[in-house]
Formats: C-alpha cells, sequence, structure tokens
C-alpha cells in the first residue's frame, strides 16, 4: 500500500535533503537488516518487502532495508534480543514473545478479548495501542506500529476438537506467554512453549499433538502435512509489535523518525488487510489439502471454562483499567 505522496513525501523530502547534504553521489547505501520468522508466502514477507520500498524510496535510496525470513536470523527471542543489542534493524513476530520484556501486553492475548478486526484496529491504533508499544522502550525497543498475526485456532494430529472435552489430554505448542498457557490448562491440555522456527519438526516428530495459529499461517506453513483435525476455535487475536532499535530510532532525525513510523503505520494497514483478505482462501486450501475441519466448535463453552479464570489473574497483577479500556473500544 502506497502513501498518498502529496502528504506523506512533505517530511520524506526532507529527511532524504537531510541525508544527502555532503554526501557524494555515488556513496554506497546505508543497509538494515529486518528478521521475522514466518514462511515467505506469508503476509509479514509481503509488508516486509513493500516497507523496504517505502524506505529505499522515501531516503532516496540513501538506506536500503534487506529483509531476513523464515527465521534466517534467529527464533523469536533471539531476534528480539538482537536487535535490543543493535545487530538486527528491525524484527516482527507475536506479542506473546514481548510479554517476558513488558507484561502488561500479556492483556492482549487474553482469551476471547477481541470482538473483530475493527475492535484490534481500533484499539491497536489508537491511545490504548501508543501506551502498550512504550512499554517496549525501557527494553530499549521501539514498536513503530502493530501488524498482526490473526485469529488463533486449534490443529491437531489426534482427534476433531468440538468441545472443550476434546481439548483435554492433548500436548500442545503455545506461545510463552501466560494467558496461553493457562488457558490450556484449564481445558486440561498440555501447554508446551516453544519457537515458531521449531513448530513444524515438533508436529512432524509427534513432539506435540498440536498446535494454535491463523488458518493463513497454518497454510503458509505447511502445517496440513503433519496436521490432520483443524478447529475454527478463534479463541484469541494475536498482535506482533514491529519493532527497532530504541537507541538507534532516537539517533535519527526528526525526518527519519517519521518516515519510519509512517511506513510501519502504513505498512501495519496493508498487513492486516492481506491477512483478513486471505482467511478464506486459505480455509478452502486447507480443505482442499485435506484437513478436516470443525467450523462451528462451542465457542461459548471454551469461553466460560477460560475467560474469567484467565482476566482475574492479569487484574489481580495489573489491574483492571487497560482491560477495561480495551473492552470499551469494542463499541
Amino acid at each position: 500500500m502506497k502513501l498518498n505522496r502529496r502528504t506523506a513525501l512533505t517530511g520524506a523530502a526532507a529527511g532524504v535533503a537531510l541525508f544527502s547534504i555532503g554526501r557524494p553521489a555515488a556513496a554506497q547505501a546505508t543497509r538494515m537488516r529486518f528478521a521475522h520468522p514466518h514462511p515467505t508466502s506469508d503476509s509479514w514477507q509481503t509488508a516486509a518487502l513493500q516497507f523496504a520500498d517505502r524506505i529505499k524510496e522515501d531516503t532516496g535510496g540513501e538506506y536500503e532495508v534487506q529483509v531476513f525470513p523464515n527465521g534466517a536470523l534467529g527464533s523469536d527471542q533471539q531476534t528480539i534480543s538482537a536487535v535490543r543489542g543493535g545487530s538486527i534493524d528491525f524484527c516482527i513476530t507475536g506479542n506473546p514473545f514481548f510479554t517476558g520484556l513488558a507484561p502488561v501486553l500479556n492483556v492482549l492475548d487474553l482469551p476471547f478479548l477481541f470482538q473483530s478486526r475493527a475492535h484490534v484496529a481500533t484499539v491497536m491504533d489508537g491511545e490504548i495501542g501508543d501506551g502498550m508499544r512504550a512499554e517496549l522502550e525501557a527494553s530499549n525497543l521501539r514498536a513503530l506500529a502493530t501488524w498482526d498475526i490473526g485469529w488463533r485456532n486449534l490443529t491437531n494430529s489426534r482427534r476433531a476438537v468440538a468441545t472443550p472435552d476434546d481439548i483435554r489430554g492433548l500436548k500442545l505448542r503455545t506461545t510463552p506467554n501466560p494467558a496461553h498457557i493457562k488457558a490450556f490448562e484449564l481445558l486440561g491440555a498440555v501447554p508446551t512453549p516453544m519457537a515458531f522456527t521449531e513448530l513444524f519438526t515438533a508436529l512432524e516428530t509427534g513432539t506435540v499433538d498440536g498446535q494454535e495459529n491463523p488458518v493463513t499461517l497454518i497454510l503458509n506453513a505447511r502445517f496440513y502435512e503433519v496436521q490432520r483435525h483443524l478447529s475454527l476455535t478463534r479463541h484469541a487475536f494475536t498482535t506482533a509489535p514491529f519493532c527497532m532499535n530504541n537507541d538507534k530510532f532516537a539517533e535519527y532525525p526528526a525526518a527519519m523518525q517519521e518516515i519510519l513510523l509512517a511506513a510501519g503505520r502504513d505498512m501495519a494497514v496493508a498487513q492486516r488487510q492481506m491477512n483478513e483478505d486471505a482467511e478464506a482462501t486459505s480455509l478452502a486450501e486447507l480443505k482442499s489439502a485435506g484437513m478436516e475441519v470443525v467450523e462451528e466448535p462451542d465457542r461459548d463453552a471454551f469461553a466460560a471454562i477460560v475467560t474469567e479464570a484467565v482476566e482475574q489473574e492479569f487484574v489481580a497483577q495489573f489491574g483492571s483499567d487497560l482491560l477495561d479500556q480495551i473492552k470499551g473500544a469494542a463499541g
């Protein structure tokens, strides 16, 4: 998605002029590295490449972003650590991998919290989202925007899941987020946190019985090759902070900061739309690939078991104000 050039290039042109002063015309571009764990077929890769194009264009070619997908530069936690340390410039991964640094972000992964994609956008693109992104600055991360992973659904290799009883005893890969872990413990599963880059092999070897992710990522990561059953539980919506090193961000002139922020925000909107557009076609492809799909599991029964109990743990630690603001933003 392109910026409106009549408005966006005002700041961008100032940035280009600022960085070009005194620089030889043939000077080599400054290269920046962008790492993420998703496959090249995923919307993160498409949006990352578009972000790279924007930065090159809006800086007159003085900055070039190299994109490294599929965990090429490390696991979720490794890339976050590398961005904090400054050896990688940008990273994106799911919100659950940031909650160890900013535990209040755990609120975003509470089960059945978001009512719609519009609800997610209202929260993440407004003052609530600004406040949560700012929580990462103490860990030397500047969240330029919030992209998404999407509605989480359950897959496994053992049986169809239509009711909470069907989950009992399944060993499921989860994120390290406390809300995810607690919810599956309440349902009688055996939650097993691990990096996304390790997941396909764990499913293939039977280290875990199943996992939970959006249908777009289940398709793009080819989990259908090692999972038979898909249940559209939509038990949580996962957002994804798009971050860079905060010290590096602070060192840039205001014009360059605005270029980075504008590109990050625009790509967030574009990437979310890519995911939404791909949901229906991804589900159809998963069915064609042989997955057996429970399209209407008893979501109310799942919610009755996990929602209040997991929210109470969050409120006991952080109070209810932020949770109430997010719920109130549903309209």
